[in-house]
C-alpha cells in the first residue's frame, strides 16, 4: 500500500483519486464525527444487561451485542439512549406492577454500570450533556422507557420516572395499553387513538419537559398525539412507509405533520422497516414461528420463558443467517425524507439489541460507514451533523424549554 501511494502522488492528475484510495471513506466519517455530536435514540441494551448480565464496558462482538462503551467510542458515537423496555401483558395490577418494577430495575442498572465506568460513560438528562461529555471523551446515556405499560393508570408515575433520568416514554409497544393504540395490535383499535388517560400522559409529559415518542403507536394515535401536544415529538426508531410497507413505519402525510410539528423521524436499522421481507425463506418461517410466540402467549409466560425466547431469538442469527439491507439501503429512507420535508426532521435510531442491525452496520462501531454513505451522495458536514444528532438536540431542548 506505501509504494502504491508513492506512486501515486506521482500522478498530479489522480490525486483527488488518492485521497479516497490511501485514507478510505471510513476515515473520512470518523473525522466527521469527531468534528460533529452524534446520538442514536433507541436501542434495547438494558434487556441484556439484566438477562445476560452483558458486561458494556468491555467489547462485545455482534450479532450477540451490538453496544458497549468501547465500540460507542471506536464508532464516534457520542451518545445513546438506553431504553427500559417492558413487553405488553394483560392490564392487571399484578401485570402493571410486575412491569413497572421491572422498568425500574433497568434504570436502576443503566445507572450502575455507567457509575462502573464512570471514566468512559455518565447517565445524561440534558440536551447539553451530550456535548459536556464529549468534551471530556466520554459517552452520554440518555433513558429512555419503551412503552407506557408500567405507567397503569397512575399518572404521576410520569413525573416519578421523569425524577429518575427518563426523558422520553414510547406511548406503546406492539399492543394497545391504557395510553393508546398501538400500530400492530391484532385486535385492532380499542381507543381510536389516545384514551382520556392517555391525553393525561401528553399533557404532564409536556408540563415536565419529557420527549414524547410517536414509535410503535398507531397512525390515530399518532394524529391525537402531534394535535394535542404542545411541543415538537419525535419517533425514536421508525423508518419510512413508502418504502418499506411495515405498519410500525410512517406513511408520507405522517411524516409532513411531524415536520410540521417540528419534530423528527429517527430511521430505524432493523431489516423489515427498511425493506420487505423475502417472505419464501427458512429464516423468514423460523422468524413469524417466534413472533407469533411474542404475539400471542408471551404476555403471559413467566420472566425465565420469556428469556428462553428471546434466546431462541438470538439463536435465529447462527442458525439460520439472514441477508440483511445495507446501510445504502438505510440512507434510501434518509434520502426520502430529505426529499419529501428536508433534511431537518430526519435522525437516527438503531434499534440495537432490540433487532436492529444492517449487513454492513452491525453494530455501533460501524455508524461510521452510514456517514461514508451520505458523503458519497453528497450531503455536506451540516446536513450529517443535522442528522446524527442536531435534529433531535432541536427536539430535546424545545421540549425542555417550554416545560410549564
Amino acid at each position: 500500500m506505501g509504494k502504491a501511494c508513492s506512486f501515486l502522488l506521482m500522478v498530479g492528475g489522480l490525486l483527488a483519486g488518492l485521497n479516497g484510495f490511501c485514507e478510505g471513506k471510513d476515515g473520512k466519517a470518523m473525522e466527521v464525527h469527531k468534528r460533529i455530536i452524534t446520538i442514536d435514540t433507541h436501542c434495547d441494551t438494558p434487556m441484556a444487561l439484566l438477562d445476560r448480565g452483558l458486561d458494556v464496558g468491555e467489547k462485545n462482538e455482534a450479532p450477540g451485542s451490538r453496544v458497549d462503551f468501547p465500540r460507542m467510542e471506536e464508532g464516534g458515537l457520542d451518545a445513546i439512549f438506553f431504553a427500559a423496555f417492558t413487553s405488553q401483558r394483560p392490564r392487571t395490577e399484578e401485570n402493571t406492577q410486575n412491569a413497572y418494577e421491572m422498568a425500574n430495575k433497568m434504570i436502576e442498572k443503566t445507572k450502575e454500570v455507567c457509575q462502573k465506568y464512570n471514566n468512559m460513560a455518565e447517565v445524561a438528562t440534558a440536551p447539553e450533556d451530550v456535548a459536556r461529555l464529549k468534551k471530556q471523551g466520554k459517552r452520554a446515556i440518555y433513558i429512555g422507557m419503551e412503552n407506557g405499560f408500567p405507567l397503569g393508570q397512575k399518572l404521576d408515575r410520569v413525573e416519578e420516572f421523569y425524577n429518575k433520568g427518563v426523558r422520553y416514554i414510547t406511548l406503546c409497544h406492539s399492543s394497545n395499553n391504557d395510553v393508546c393504540d398501538s400500530s400492530t395490535d391484532r385486535k385492532g383499535p380499542e381507543h381510536d387513538g389516545l384514551s382520556t388517560f392517555g391525553k393525561e400522559v401528553v399533557q404532564e409529559m409536556n408540563r415536565l419537559g419529557m420527549l414524547i415518542d410517536v414509535s410503535h403507536i398507531s397512525d390515530k394515535s399518532f394524529y391525537d398525539v402531534v394535535e394535542m401536544s404542545k411541543v415538537p415529538v419525535f419517533a425514536s426508531h421508525s423508518s419510512v412507509r413508502a418504502i418499506a410497507h411495515h405498519k410500525r413505519n410512517m406513511t408520507d402525510d405522517m411524516i409532513k405533520a411531524l415536520a410540521k410539528n417540528g419534530g423528527v423521524i429517527q430511521i430505524c436499522l432493523l431489516d423489515d422497516y427498511i425493506k420487505d421481507p423475502d417472505t419464501t425463506t427458512v429464516r423468514y418461517q423460523k422468524e413469524q414461528e417466534i413472533r407469533n410466540i411474542f404475539n400471542t402467549r408471551f404476555a403471559k409466560m413467566s420472566e425465565e420463558e420469556q428469556a428462553e425466547v428471546r434466546k431462541h431469538w438470538r439463536e435465529l442469527d447462527e442458525k439460520y443467517p439472514k441477508q440483511l439491507p445495507t446501510v445504502a439501503d438505510c440512507v434510501d429512507h434518509i434520502d426520502y425524507v430529505k426529499n419529501l420535508v428536508g433534511v431537518d426532521y430526519v435522525g437516527i435510531g438503531s434499534d440495537f439489541d432490540g433487532g436492529g442491525g444492517l449487513a454492513d452496520c452491525a453494530d455501533v462501531s460501524q455508524m461510521p460507514n452510514i456517514t461514508a454513505e451520505m458523503l458519497k451522495r453528497g450531503y455536506t458536514e451540516e446536513e450529517i451533523a443535522k442528522v446524527w444528532g442536531g435534529n433531535f438536540l432541536r427536539v430535546f431542548a424545545e421540549v425542555v424549554k417550554n416545560r410549564q
